[in-house]
This record gives structure tokens, C-alpha cells and sequence, in this order.
């Protein structure tokens, strides 16, 4: 991924922005809105687009039906984070003001609960460069925790050559990254985000579900061991109960991470629902409804093959490194990856669960398809129940009562048993990224051309 700054409603980033990389070095997998791409990338045949949009007439679904059920599950996918959201900045509230186990341990369950429906929405990024350019400041990773806290040194895997990696904002009131002198001294959202990849540097990261994942739990210390990172809620005591010092100023970075994070996802909320004539929905929706479908199928496809296979589970597999794992300081991993499986599915199927609601279902790319080949359908139908049945294998594994394994022990050199976990889940991936293909062929799509991220499969 290329992180990208500034958030267009709320900040712009510094030009010498630095973006923590949360446990190693690596960017997510840059992308390309296919109206951004190339001529040779993602061409559309008029003739065909014309067949596709009387495509299931018959049946009252057309894929002018189909382009605006996507924005309506994408709203409903974003009022969700932003509710999820909403309840983890009262959870952090209520740790900073009363520390203890029992409001930690609240804190951190939010912050479990809140990464369901944000890292469903992630099928949205890609395609739609409105979220592909605002993302970075809530989901990017990996981060080089030591700017932002107390690391311990002898277990510290930073990005070489990063003047950020240990300028420990919380312990500091000035910092000097890149030869430049910065004033930190009040911790405050806008401060927090002008800091993302200060100093040139994309694994400074300051911001998002991860600063907030590190300042809750602490480095993971555990390597291929059982166990996620354990800071004690001491961290956050006030006067001669602090540990590890400036207590007070660590609350102050994370009450300001996570007001940040509910300002951001409330603004993306709003730039999908309907009750605006000026935002990305109706930008959106103004354009042909071949160019909406193309973008469903490129965000699919992208997340399935370079963003999901590639970044999240292909470079921490080969590489042994639970340094690349998504949800590293929690190890929440398995959970991001399933969930950013069945956001896939949903923009398929047309269909969105939210946490506390009735399930919102509507005219879906599956029933163009089905329309104009049912088999296909058929085909990659079942091609992402296969996905979903290998991630699910994944999360079961990781959530056994006994002997559970995380993705971080999965990735062991010598855990075959692992790989194979990992691999079932890359290949069905890879699967089911052929047939979206095909069905962008089938709706007069001539090349998508999904982001591989680099990767070879």
C-alpha cells in the first residue's frame, strides 16, 4: 500500500510527513482507480457496456441498480466503522480516566470489535481513489512503534536508515527527524496527523486503527510464540503509579489517535450517503454505470490478489516474518483477513451484515451475472464460499481452545502445517481473482487488469 496524506476534510499533511511503519517496514499495495489507469488499463467496449446495462432487464435488475446498491453498501459499511469507531474512542476515554484492567480490557475489545466493519470496507479502496487517497491515515502498517512510544531495544525491527524509529513522541516535546526539529508538544489530532511519514519515511506512522492497536497492547514480544503484546495498564496510572513514564502524555496520544480516527471515518461516511449533491456518491453515480461496475470488480480483484494474497499473507509468509503481519501488535491478523475476505464477498453478493442491524441486501453484481451466465456465477459463487471456508480455517485455528495459533506462529519457518493454512487461503484467492475476470469480461469489461501488488502467483 502507499500511504497517502493528507485527509482531504481534516488535514494536510506536512510536506516532510512521516508515516510510521508498525512493525517492520513495508507499504500496502499502491493502486490505481481505473479512471486513473492507463488507455491500455481497464478498457471498456461501448457495445458490450450497452449489453451489460440492459443485462438482466427482464428481471428489474440492470446494472444502474446494481451501481447504486454499491454505494448504498458502502455507506452502510462506513456508518458502521464510524459507529464501532465511535465506541472505542468512549472505551479509551473511559481507560484514560480510570485505568484499570477491566477498562483496558474493554478498550481493547473495541478496538477487536471496531476492525470487523472497517476492514470489510477495504474492498471499497481500491477503484475509488477518493478512499484509496484518505486510507493511509487510519490503516496504515507497517509502523516503527519507537517513534511513537518506549520500545525495547534488543527486540526492536525497524525500517533501516530511519531517523523516526525511535524519536518517541510520547517521551518527547520536540523531535528531530530528517535534520528538522519539530515541536510535539501538544498532542492533538492535527499534530498526529502532520506527523505520518515525517521525515520522508512511510514507517512513521502516527496515525490510525494501528498507533491505537501499539498504544493499547504494547510490542508483541513473543516472536513465533504463543501470546500478543501486554502492556500493563500502569502505562496509563496517573501520578506515582505511572510506569514506563509520561503516563499523561501517552493518554494525550491516544485520546487524540482516537478522535482523529471517528473525525476521518465520519467524513468518508458522509461522502457516500445520499442525502448530499456534492459528494463522492454523486460524483459516483453521475458516471456511466459500466464505469461503477468496473470499479467494484477492480476493488474485488485488487484486494483479492495483490492487497490480501500478496501484502498480507504471500511477503509474511516467505519472508518469516511476523513483523509483516497485519494485526501484529493484537494479534487480531486472522480476523483482518477474514474480514477483508468477506467484504469481497459482499460487493459480490450485494449484501452487508451490520453489527446491530437487519441485513441490507439489494441487486448485485452476482445477478447480472446470473443473467447473462449462469454458470460463472455459479463458478465464482463458489469460488469465494471456498475463500471464506479457507480464512475461516485460518480464524479457527487462531481461536482454538487448545493449542490456538495465531498468524504469527503460522508463519514459522517450520510450521508446515501453518503454511499450509496460509496457502489454501492464497490460492483460493488467487481463484477466485481469475473468475472476476472473467465476469469483467462478461459485463463488457475488456481488460481489468486487478493490482497484483508486484506479486507473482
Amino acid at each position: 500500500m502507499v500511504v497517502h496524506f493528507p485527509l482531504k476534510a481534516l488535514t494536510l499533511a506536512l510536506s516532510a510527513a512521516v508515516l510510521l511503519t508498525a512493525c517492520d517496514n513495508k507499504e500496502e499495495a499502491q493502486t490505481k482507480a481505473p479512471a486513473e489507469q492507463s488507455a491500455g488499463e481497464a478498457v471498456v467496449d461501448a457495445v458490450e457496456n450497452d449489453d451489460a446495462n440492459q443485462a438482466g432487464a427482464d428481471n428489474g435488475v440492470d446494472s444502474a441498480a446494481v451501481a447504486k446498491h454499491y454505494a448504498d453498501l458502502a455507506y452502510a459499511t462506513y456508518q458502521d466503522a464510524t459507529k464501532t469507531a465511535v465506541a472505542l474512542n468512549e472505551a479509551t476515554d473511559a481507560l484514560i480516566n480510570e485505568p484499570t484492567e477491566a477498562n483496558l480490557n474493554a478498550a481493547k475489545q473495541a478496538w477487536l470489535d471496531a476492525r470487523v466493519a472497517y476492514q470489510q470496507s477495504e474492498v471499497f479502496r481500491f477503484g475509488n481513489s477518493v478512499v484509496d487517497d484518505w486510507e493511509g491515515q487510519l490503516n496504515a502498517w507497517p509502523l516503527d512503534e519507537g517513534m511513537i512510544d518506549y520500545v525495547a531495544a534488543d527486540d526492536y525491527q525497524h525500517e533501516m536508515g530511519n531517523e523516526g524509529a525511535n524519536a518517541n513522541i510520547i517521551a518527547n516535546t520536540s523531535i528531530n527527524v530528517g535534520g528538522e526539529t519539530l515541536d510535539v508538544s501538544e498532542l492533538t489530532p492535527k499534530l498526529l496527523a502532520d506527523l505520518n511519514e515525517a521525515g520522508g519515511s512511510e514507517a512513521n506512522v502516527a496515525t490510525g486503527y494501528h498507533a491505537v492497536e501499539f498504544l493499547l497492547w504494547g510490542q508483541d514480544m513473543n516472536g513465533y510464540s504463543a501470546g500478543s503484546g501486554e502492556r500493563p495498564v500502569t502505562d496509563f496510572a496517573k501520578n506515582d503509579d505511572c510506569t514506563n513514564g509520561n503516563c499523561e502524555r501517552r493518554a494525550e496520544y491516544l485520546d487524540a489517535a482516537t478522535d482523529l480516527l471517528v473525525t476521518d471515518l465520519q467524513w468518508m461516511t458522509e461522502q457516500w450517503t445520499e442525502d448530499k449533491s456534492d459528494n463522492y456518491r454523486a460524483e459516483l453515480l453521475a458516471m456511466p454505470s459500466e464505469e461503477v461496475l468496473q470499479k467494484m470488480l477492480f476493488g474485488m480483484g485488487s484486494l483479492s490478489l495483490g492487497e490480501l494474497a500478496g501484502e498480507r499473507m504471500k511477503v509474511a509468509l516467505e519472508a518469516n516474518s511476523y513483523e509483516d503481519e497485519h494485526d501484529c501488535f493484537s494479534d487480531n491478523t486472522h480476523n483482518s483477513h477474514f474480514y477483508n475476505a468477506k467484504g469481497i464477498q459482499n460487493v459480490y453478493l450485494g449484501e452487508y451484515q451490520p453489527a446491530d442491524d437487519a441485513a441490507i441486501t439489494g441487486p448485485s453484481l452476482s445477478d447480472l451475472v446470473a443473467q447473462r451466465n449462469p454458470e460463472l456465477d455459479k463458478q465464482l459463487r463458489a469460488e469465494l464460499e471456498s475463500t471464506m471456508e479457507a480464512v475461516q480455517a485460518m480464524k479457527d485455528a487462531a481461536e482454538a481452545e487448545e493449542n490456538p495459533m495465531a498468524f504469527d506462529m503460522m508463519i514459522a519457518p517450520d510450521n508446515q502445517e501453518g503454511h499450509d493454512i496460509i496457502n489454501a487461503a492464497i490460492s483460493s484467492l488467487v481463484a477466485q481473482t481469475g473468475s472476476i475476470e472473467k465476469v469483467a469480461g462478461e459485463l463488457g469489461i475488456a481488460s481489468l487488469e486487478p493490482d497484483d501488488a508486484g506479486h507473482a502467483f
